[in-house]
């Protein structure tokens, strides 16, 4: 059984991101832990398996795979004994890995330790929803569009509080760089390595700061951060499959990504950038198709440029028709582009691709069945 609860805390990793760029929800863990009723494992006043069952009922409720949410944490979670050794163990290399955003204490005084500030502050710079059974009337003076944007946890799934996301603050702080004075500091030191081999969601860009006086300050350590320049522009693209997004990555500016059956780096191996691997989530036929390393995507100024490195070809689908590329050729993406490795294997613009995933993969997959509620 342990091994089994190690696989599925595997698989809720590989879906936890401080990306802007690929986040689809934010959570407050330590309220998540303790939702007692996700799972048949009562006698557990908190459980880190619990994120997994919300993880699914998003994917569910986007019809989506590989759904990504940005987890806040509150600094007291790491120590808290109603979490196994071994959980605490966990998110504490999540948060030194800069998975997850912890919290400064100071950053929490005079609210009881409430991470829901934050939360909520992430929420509106991204305009992405709220996973809480909070209504949060207490911030609805200062975040107007509550209730707007929360989606409630719940043993069936996700239940829509209010309709629509919340809007975006319009502030600049997204668009700057932005570095703390502790220099190991994972969110906001020195910049991360490049290089990554998660099937579809790349580590990638920098998280929001915290906003104090409208001065960007880091949630960790709560200090005072500088601007470092301007932000590497990223573009977006999704992973279609038989018509199902299966996932999403970010294409940023002197960080290729390759995308193929099982590229290289896939294994840890060679060159910069980033991969996408599509190998398991592919037919026979394509897998024959589809190269190890099919096409190269880059930003090129304001241009997304594919390149063409397989052997088989790939085809672009314009307004004005379709676009066959042969092994190192490049062309510039338009917004309504999309690209196509074989019959129904397709990368494009978000706004281009919706859901489509009847059953999307589940992260409790592995989970043991005498402790947890598999997804109905």
């Amino acid at each position: 059984m342990r091994f089994e609860v190690s696989r599925v805390l595997d698989a809720i990793e590989a879906r936890l991101t401080l990306d802007p760029a690929l986040a689809r929800a934010v959570v407050d863990l330590a309220e998540l832990v303790r939702l007692a009723d996700l799972d048949r494992d009562a006698g557990r006043a908190a459980s880190l398996l619990r994120l997994g069952h919300v993880l699914d009922a998003l994917g569910r409720h986007l019809a989506e795979d590989g759904v990504a949410v940005y987890v806040v944490v509150a600094r007291s979670l790491l120590s808290d004994v109603d979490l196994s050794s071994n959980e605490r163990m966990v998110v504490r290399r999540w948060a030194d890995d800069g998975l997850v955003e912890v919290l400064a204490t100071e950053a929490m005084a005079g609210s009881g330790a409430d991470p829901a500030d934050r939360v909520l502050e992430v929420a509106e710079l991204l305009a992405v929803p709220v996973l809480s059974r909070r209504r949060f009337p207490e911030y609805a003076q200062r975040y107007r569009w509550l209730p707007r944007g929360l989606l409630a946890p719940a043993a069936a799934g996700l239940s829509t509080v209010g309709e629509g996301l919340p809007g975006p603050a319009g502030t600049p702080v997204l668009t700057r760089v932005w570095r703390c004075p502790e220099p190991a500091c994972a969110g906001f030191g020195a910049p991360a390595a490049a290089g990554g081999s998660a099937p579809i969601t790349p580590a990638g860009g920098q998280p929001p700061p915290r906003l104090r006086a409208a001065a960007p300050t880091c949630p960790r350590h709560g200090t005072r951060l500088t601007d470092a320049g301007p932000r590497p522009p990223a573009r977006v693209l999704a992973v279609r499959v038989d018509g199902a997004v299966r996932g999403r990555f970010a294409v940023r500016e002197a960080a290729p990504v390759r995308v193929g059956r099982f590229p290289a780096g896939a294994d840890g191996a060679g060159g910069a950038g980033s991969v996408v691997t599509l190998g398991p989530l592919l037919s026979e036929e394509a897998g024959r198709w589809i190269s190890r390393s099919h096409l190269r995507l880059e930003l090129r100024g304001a241009a997304l440029v594919v390149t063409d490195t397989s052997t088989n070809g790939t085809s672009v689908r314009t307004p004005g028709g379709p676009v066959p590329l042969h092994t190192g050729q490049a062309y510039g993406l338009g917004d309504d582009d999309v690209i196509e490795l074989y019959q129904g294997v397709e990368l494009g613009r978000p706004t281009r691709f919706q859901g489509g995933a009847a059953r999307p993969a589940s992260v409790m997959a592995d989970a043991p069945t005498v402790s947890i509620r598999l997804p109905r």
